[in-house]
């Protein structure tokens, strides 16, 4: 998976919107190998983006799960442990 897009379920504060766009964004990015597409491929690709979007929503939305919401700070701080640990 790619390094960016990070998990958005079972968080609290529920993902916002931003943050499942920026994620499809990424998504779509990789898959394309655009990082900003040309003005031939802009439609098609903000279309993929909105797409990959809804079907986020969708998703994390229909997803249950018995487990405790994941707290954003303490997941942070577990992200930047492994990365001083990686680039150490």
């Amino acid at each position: 998976m790619c390094r960016n897009i990070k998990t958005l379920f079972n968080f609290e504060p529920p993902a916002t919107e931003l943050e499942i766009r920026d994620a499809s964004l990424q998504f779509v990015r990789k898959l394309s190998g655009f990082t900003v597409p040309s003005k031939a491929n802009q439609a098609a690709f903000d279309r993929a983006v909105e797409d990959i979007a809804a079907s986020a929503r969708v998703l994390i939305r229909s997803l249950v799960t018995n487990a405790e919401p994941r707290n954003r700070e303490v997941e942070a701080e577990k992200a930047r442990a492994r990365s001083r640990e990686r680039f150490a």
